[in-house]
């Protein structure tokens, strides 16, 4: 997904996020244009850029980390990154696993109790997955590849996001 918001105090005044496996790098500066604008700020009123740093397409984070480091330069303002997995999950309670398809059979997953890692990342197939994921018993599974992992928690909440909610 290519995701763009602006937040004063916590609060959100405007985002946006589209799901696309391409085209992020025609689109996101489009985009924080366009929810700058519907927020009613300008580039200088920012006090610092958010990005998530991977795992991920390589060209998605090629492209939004380049992005978020250039419009930090260019507003002398810094940088603040999250990882991936830990912002699908972020202010979520109980036991949760953020995972991410990978594709070819393959998903980016990591476990969290409360908003603390349970484990670290890690690219793994999907039988893998469920066999690190057993132990937890996640109560649900947040992301693009969590459809991929359902079968094997049938009690989990499944939320398909295709990114992480700004």
């Amino acid at each position: 997904a290519c995701v763009a918001a602006v937040l004063a105090d916590g609060e959100v005044l405007a985002a946006r996020s589209e799901p696309m496996a391409r085209g992020h790098q025609e689109r996101l500066a489009l985009l924080v244009k366009e929810v700058m604008s519907e927020a009613g700020v300008g580039f200088a009123d920012l006090d610092r850029i958010g990005v998530t740093r991977g795992p991920g397409s390589f060209t998605g984070l090629r492209v939004g980390l380049a992005f978020a480091k250039g419009l930090g330069f260019a507003l002398a303002r810094p940088v603040a990154a999250i990882g991936t997995l830990e912002a699908l999950v972020a202010g979520r309670p109980g036991v949760s696993a953020a995972v991410i398809d990978a594709r070819r059979d393959q998903v980016y997953m990591q476990a969290f109790a409360d908003g603390r890692p349970l484990c670290d990342p890690e690219a793994l197939s999907v039988d893998d997955a469920i066999a690190r994921l057993a132990p937890f018993a996640p109560s649900r599974l947040i992301g693009s590849g969590a459809v991929l992992l359902a079968p094997a928690f049938p009690t989990a909440d499944i939320v398909p996001a295709a990114g992480a909610d700004p």
